[in-house]
């Protein structure tokens, strides 16, 4: 605080200018002092939050794993069936509202009791629970156990005609070299429920029945003895209990590894669903089989008024469905379609399908036989699609080559590729602004494509130099079918491609025998030892997979154990 004299002279008005300006200056510091102290201070709260949310996701990640596993521990499982049953029974008598407190349970039942379980179910849930339905049908062979263990080990090598439609997580280890088992076909019925919802349970089904439904020549699958009435008819009765209560659908699953005689039963799915959300029925068995007279809502007519206005997500595999039907056309989120091996579509009725749902943000689609074009295929935007996953017929680049992603983040082709398949997935990107692109697999035959059928070794032949610069936010590579060198090449040596790269698998991919030296020494280069991958300027790989490309060895596959976290490994047939 200054004191002036009185009254004010030219001297002490001269100092008291300097002084206003002096502290006009001051404050203006001070000011910008508390304004960078206030951000710093809300970067700090900004980040605490950030790192609090990520931790909160990870305490609820683990609170789900301990209660899955103190539910897998719990003794009731180990219960017999019958006496579930009868306790179930008694809590119905004393207490006819405990559908809503064990809904969570999970049950293994026998076709002799399916019906009455299913019912049950129904009844004593009431007539306002939404149903979340989830069923997962394993028929087993009747042959299945006179196998060798010799005759299952080379069986697993063999290119299986159809990969399941459904993916189960791979296990996690440090390093694999393996022959890979049989999937174990002992039958048997699980039903999965979350613990809001009222759950059906469907039991295993009896194998090898032929009906009209099956194909004839799997009447050599037929067993010696005949099974009962009740377990051919288990389908039907089920599927009748489950439709008269659609109008609760908000999710229905069914998926089966084989076809089973009361498959029929799934013809009678038609009605109003207005709560249905998700809708699949999937199948692993390839079948030929008429579509014509099925009236379920995948094959209703173009005309039908179909009450189903919050289904997003739609999966249909090996099973009869129409291009025209209104149910492909609700604009949906999720669209997975793997059509019959005798059903012929046009590619621009495929097209029609993809443009009457805009707002797919997943698309899957796999046809064997495609037929030409009959009216102009016309340009598609798909603003939301993040992933597209296409395989069968070479006519499908004609498709990828009409539609425009700006948001594709993840792309698998396993078509049977005419042309190079590089200038249709850079055209894509090109086409759709350059997305960054995270995810790509090209012929890996995972997913979509049975991999003996449409690409033997060396079958795809790719410009590595070409597409690798077009694609700098790649984050995991699956390829299939192309030789092993010129990849390793382009990979391993700079400029470095591809700098976000954490995965890497490869499948079939013909290698000379330099193959496996221009393996390791592309992971030297990406993973040196000690620290960042090539100096920082990659990352480093942290997973390896190497399916039935080159005669390894078990000593490289542990060397390469040592630089990358995750490695899989198996030796192509002529190697064994």
């Amino acid at each position: 605080m200054y004191n002036f004299p009185e009254p004010p002279t030219e001297p002490s008005l001269a100092d008291a200018r300097r002084i206003l300006s002096a502290t006009r200056s001051s404050v203006s510091e001070v000011e910008a002092k508390i304004e960078a102290a206030e951000a710093a201070l809300a970067q700090v709260v900004r980040e605490s939050k950030l790192l609090i949310d990520d931790l909160q996701i990870q305490r609820h990640a683990l609170e789900q794993t301990l209660t899955q596993t103190m539910a897998y521990l719990s003794p009731i499982r180990r219960l017999p069936v019958e006496l579930l049953r009868d306790i179930f029974l008694e809590c119905f008598e004393e207490h006819p509202c405990c559908a809503w407190v064990l809904a969570a349970i999970h049950l293994l039942t026998t076709q002799h009791a399916s019906a009455d379980t299913i019912r049950l179910w129904l009844e004593r849930s009431g007539d306002t629970v939404p149903l979340d339905i989830d069923i997962f049908l394993r028929v087993a062979s009747p042959n299945s156990g006179a196998e060798s263990p010799t005759r299952h080990r080379r069986r697993s090598f063999s290119r299986s005609p159809s990969p399941p439609p459904w993916h189960a997580p791979f296990p996690h280890h440090h390093t694999h070299y393996v022959i890979p088992q049989p999937p174990n076909t002992s039958a048997g019925l699980t039903a999965h429920f979350p613990p809001t919802q009222a759950p059906i349970v469907i039991p295993p089904s009896p194998t090898g029945i032929s009906d009209a439904w099956m194909t004839l020549h799997h009447s050599g699958d037929r067993p010696s003895v005949r099974p009962s009435r009740s377990s051919l008819h288990w389908g039907h009765i089920a599927i009748y209990y489950l439709a008269e209560q659609m109008h609760r659908w908000e999710r229905f699953v069914f998926r089966f590894d084989k076809q089973f005689p009361s498959m029929g039963a799934l013809k009678s799915i038609s009605g109003d669903a207005p709560l249905l959300k998700e809708f699949e029925v999937s199948s692993t068995d390839v079948a030929y089989y008429q579509d014509n007279n099925w009236t379920w809502l995948p094959n209703a007519p173009p005309n039908a008024t179909l009450v189903l206005p919050k289904l997003k997500t739609l999966t249909l595999q090996y099973t009869p469905f129409k291009w025209s039907s209104p149910m492909l056309r609700t604009n949906l989120h999720t669209l997975n379609l793997r059509s019959l091996p005798n059903t012929q579509l046009p590619l621009d009725r495929i097209l029609y399908i993809i443009a009457n749902n805009p707002a797919l943000v997943s698309l899957t689609l796999y046809f064997q036989a495609v037929l030409t074009p009959v009216l102009p295929l016309s340009p598609t935007t798909l603003p939301l699609l993040e992933t597209l996953s296409i395989g069968g017929h070479y006519s499908f680049t004609q498709l990828v080559d009409v539609l425009s992603l700006p948001v594709l983040n993840d792309l698998t082709l396993d078509i049977e590729a005419r042309e190079p398949v590089e200038e249709t997935i850079t055209s894509l990107l090109t086409r759709s602004s350059k997305p960054a692109l995270a995810h790509l697999s090209v012929a890996y035959g995972t997913s979509s494509s049975p991999p003996s059928f449409y690409y033997g070794p060396s079958s795809v032949s790719l410009s590595w130099n070409t597409l690798l610069p077009e694609l700098p936010h790649l984050q995991s590579l699956h390829i299939g079918g192309t030789p092993l060198e010129p990849l390793l090449v382009e990979l391993g040596d700079e400029p470095w491609h591809c700098p976000d790269l954490e995965v890497l698998g490869m499948r079939n991919c013909h290698g000379h025998i330099e193959g496996v030296g221009k393996l390791v020494a592309m992971v030297e280069a990406r993973n040196p030892p000690g620290g960042g991958g090539a100096a920082t300027a990659v990352k480093r790989l942290k997973s390896l997979e190497v399916y039935d490309c080159a005669n390894i060895g078990e000593d490289v596959v542990d060397w390469l154990g040592s630089r990358v976290d995750e490695v899989v490994c198996t030796e192509p047939d002529y190697e064994r």
